[in-house]
């Protein structure tokens, strides 16, 4: 099925996390502690865990320090507590955006968030506010060019609930969260990798900005994406250039 293009800000994600790198060494390792005292320290036994690994690997986060803070999460080791939070709000032209963060100071995150979406055209919303205009599921998504048959036949074969092509023919599969890894491993399986891997939260109706507002919010996500406390941002912004 034909789907909106979405390439060029994945593109734009993808640079932006690899300018962080050190960042992303810290959401990482906070995924891997709270997971990890949820879950247990086995990653066979956790499936969040696992992922979280895979996303230490990804970064090149050193083996040590994961098992450092494993440890330090289920109690062997002392260490900061993390609570998971989810801020819901609008964008520009009434976009919807979800921020994921993890903190050990609540009242300095909600405020940090508060000030991140008035000061850029934004608005805080209350809990379930825009949520329900996202869908949790596994993602993965192909560069243009990738062979959409040969996708398109291993990923359902394996699981998967999807297979969107875009206007710019960019491959998009999509699962259950909990089909994740069946569909990764077959992916793997067969050769095919996958420019980007995740469970996520996807915008299930897309508002498209161009110009000034796609500027504006760009601004906006990357002031969130910026704050320390920050593990994700979600939003249903197509951006034109």
């Amino acid at each position: 099925m034909a789907g909106h293009s979405k390439w060029a800000n994945i593109q734009h994600r993808k640079g932006r996390q690899d300018e962080k790198r050190g960042k992303a060494w810290t959401r990482v390792i906070r995924e891997i502690m709270v997971a990890a005292r949820a879950g247990g320290g086995d990653p066979a036994g956790n499936p969040r865990l696992r992922l979280a690994i895979d996303k230490a690997k990804a970064v090149n986060l050193p083996a040590d320090t994961v098992k450092r803070n494993i440890d330090k999460a289920t109690g062997n080791l002392e260490g900061v507590q993390y609570e998971e939070i989810r801020y819901e709000g609008y964008g520009i032209g009434g976009a919807a955006i979800i921020v994921d963060c993890m903190t050990d100071n609540r009242v300095r995150t909600v405020a940090e968030v508060r000030h991140a979406f008035s000061k850029h055209g934004g608005n805080l919303g209350t809990e379930g506010s825009v949520a329900f205009q996202f869908k949790h599921c596994g993602q993965f998504v192909f560069a243009p060019g990738a062979s959409e048959d040969k996708v398109m036949e291993v990923a359902l074969d394996a699981g998967a609930d999807d297979v969107v092509t875009g206007d710019d023919g960019a491959i998009e599969v999509l699962c259950a969260p909990s089909d994740f890894e069946a569909v990764q491993q077959a992916l793997a399986k067969a050769g095919l990798k996958p420019e980007l891997a995740e469970v996520t939260w996807r915008a299930e109706t897309p508002i498209e900005l161009a110009g000034d507002d796609a500027q504006r919010m760009q601004k906006l996500l990357d002031v969130l994406e910026d704050l320390d406390d920050t593990q994700a941002v979600y939003h249903n912004a197509v951006l034109e250039s």
